[in-house]
């Protein structure tokens, strides 16, 4: 789903690049690169069949399975071939890049085969990272959030093709017609025709979940089901509509039908069961000075989308389940039939490049596709730009699965251990320089909403700015709320959020400053545009990083 830190997030220097807004559950990022040796040339989304249509709209059909897959390829020697080569990789993956630390856990018909821990959890503490070494999940809470839903929907408590107003009757879209038709698979397939990472901008500036699902119906909608835009807080609506249809809290809701059930003992939906692990890997960023301890953000607001915490021990048992279509050691935990339903391309998330390349699709909570040899392959990254990267992949005709979990922000390097154990099963070798490959397109991949201005180097003969009084006072945004200018030590502060967040104001050209952005979502320095009219007094102001979507001006109150 987006963040950088020290030097290059939460304080980037002028004209740095940085992550672009909401890599936290950018899980899709790696659904056009995770592909076998062919197909890399179109570097496409997925592997998945061109000549695959996915479903314009819910189906009042029963969930089927997916289709039939080719019978297994791999064998066990080829599987514990995989395993046996895999530390090494992973152990030459952290010194390589200086992740200071990793944890990963192989499951294979029904069995952890696997799982080990690498390197530290806290640079310059001398604690190991352990398969019971608790991370952040970031995006790849999704699949286990359509797991939930899955097992609900067994329960007969909602279907996935039910309006979430059904269950929510406050929620509402831009358009009325869509409002009212939006179903809980809509959301979990990033189809509604909101903006990409619609709402995450809020949770930067301190806005709490409730506040932020009520403005979603402030964003300019796409296309209805025609299109695909990733969107954390979209998911994050459907599923509180089921939690509301149960009458539960959704972090509850997740623990009763799956963490309790599996056994996950060491998985939460809460920050705050994180924040209290004792035996927990601390995120960390990549300056020009090396790898430094940062701190994510507090991500409860989007849970479901972004908020769960576990360990490879725990997420093992639910890659058991999910390869056993919702059975767990001869229990029925999840409905098959709803499970199934999140397996199945729900949107083109990724349209080919050329004629003959290969589309990436979008189930529920999952990128689907198929590999090169058929199999149905179900992936899913999850990135805080603020200091955790993760990936799940799994080969159900295979009954084999992989996740890897690191404490540094996203590089590509859980992808490439991913990427490289798959390799070694099926081909004997790497086929790709999975670290090197990834290792740049990964980041590349991050540095989109980098201002085009460097504010670091105002123009030669810049106009003045006007007095300070033309510019202090109170500006409204229905969106964003009151932004308030004061000055302050001989220049001007911007207020912003529930808390009144202060941005010092730098001097550009004219009217246009320029603030340090910070958070999950930073982006370097952005501008702040004044509108000063005949009267010497601005009217109106637009902050740039939150103008994606248009909703970026301020008039004064």
């Amino acid at each position: 789903m987006h963040r950088h830190g020290a030097a290059r997030s939460t304080a980037p220097g002028p004209g740095r690049t940085v992550a672009r807004p909401g890599l936290r559950v950018a899980a899709p990022l790696m659904a056009g690169l995770l592909l076998s040796g062919p197909l890399l040339a179109g570097c496409t989304s997925g592997s998945g069949d061109s000549t695959a249509t996915p479903s314009p709209s819910p189906s009042s059909a029963p969930a089927t399975a997916p289709p039939l897959q080719p019978p297994p390829r791999l064998t066990e020697e080829q599987v514990a071939s995989a395993v046996a080569r895999i530390d090494g990789y992973a152990q030459n993956a952290l010194a390589k890049t200086g992740v200071p630390g990793l944890a990963l856990a192989v499951v294979y018909r029904d069995k952890v085969v696997h799982a080990k821990g690498f390197g530290v959890r806290q640079l310059g503490k001398p604690e190991t990272v352990t398969p019971d070494t608790v991370f952040q999940l970031a995006s790849v809470s999704k699949p286990i959030a359509s797991t939930v839903v899955a097992g609900v929907v067994g329960q007969k408590a909602v279907k996935w093709d039910d309006p979430v107003t059904v269950h929510d009757p406050g929620f509402a879209l831009a358009d009325p017609w869509v409002s009212s038709h939006v179903t809980i698979a809509d959301l979990f397939s990033h189809r509604s025709g909101l903006p990409d990472h619609a709402g995450d901008l809020l949770e930067d500036l301190g806005y709490q979940r409730e506040y932020i699902l009520q403005h979603l119906r402030d964003h300019t909608l796409a296309p209805f089901r025609a299109s695909y835009a990733y969107t954390n807080y979209g998911l994050t609506e459907a599923a509180v509509a089921v939690a509301k249809a149960k009458g539960v809290a959704w972090e509850d809701l997740a623990a009763d039908v799956l963490y309790k059930p599996l056994g996950m003992t060491s998985t939460s939906s809460l920050r705050s069961a994180y924040d209290s692990a004792a035996n927990k890997a601390v995120p960390h960023v990549r300056t020009d000075t090396g790898w430094q301890v940062s701190t994510t953000e507090n991500p409860d607001g989007q849970s479901p989308a972004g908020g769960v915490s576990s360990t490879v021990q725990d997420l093992a048992r639910w890659m058991r389940l999910q390869l056993a279509d919702g059975t767990f050691e001869g229990r029925r935990i999840v409905d098959a039939a709803g499970l199934n339903e999140t397996r199945v391309p729900h949107i083109v998330s990724n349209p080919p490049k050329a004629p003959a390349g290969n589309a990436g699709f979008y189930g529920l909570g999952w990128n689907v596709n198929q590999d090169s040899h058929g199999r149905l392959r179900l992936n899913h990254s999850g990135a805080f730009e603020l200091g955790a990267a993760t990936v799940v992949t799994l080969l159900p005709s295979e009954q084999l699965g992989i996740v890897v979990l690191t404490n540094g922000q996203p590089i590509g390097v859980p992808e490439a251990v991913a990427e490289a154990f798959f390799d070694f099963a099926q081909e004997g070798r790497e086929t790709v320089d999975w670290l090197g490959f990834l290792g740049k397109v990964v980041p590349a991949a991050a540095l989109v909403g980098v201002s085009p201005t460097d504010y670091g180097k105002p123009p030669t003969g810049a106009a003045p700015a006007e007095p300070d009084a033309a510019y202090v006072g109170t500006y409204r945004n229905n969106y964003y709320g009151p932004l308030t200018v004061t000055a302050r030590n001989g220049g001007l502060v911007m207020g912003l959020g529930p808390d009144n967040l202060q941005f010092p104001l730098r001097h550009y050209a004219g009217d246009v400053f320029s603030f340090q952005t910070r958070g999950e979502n930073a982006v370097g320095l952005s501008g702040v545009t004044f509108t000063v009219g005949p009267d010497g007094r601005a009217s109106t102001v637009v902050v740039e990083q939150f103008n994606h979507d248009g909703l970026g001006t301020f008039t004064r109150g």
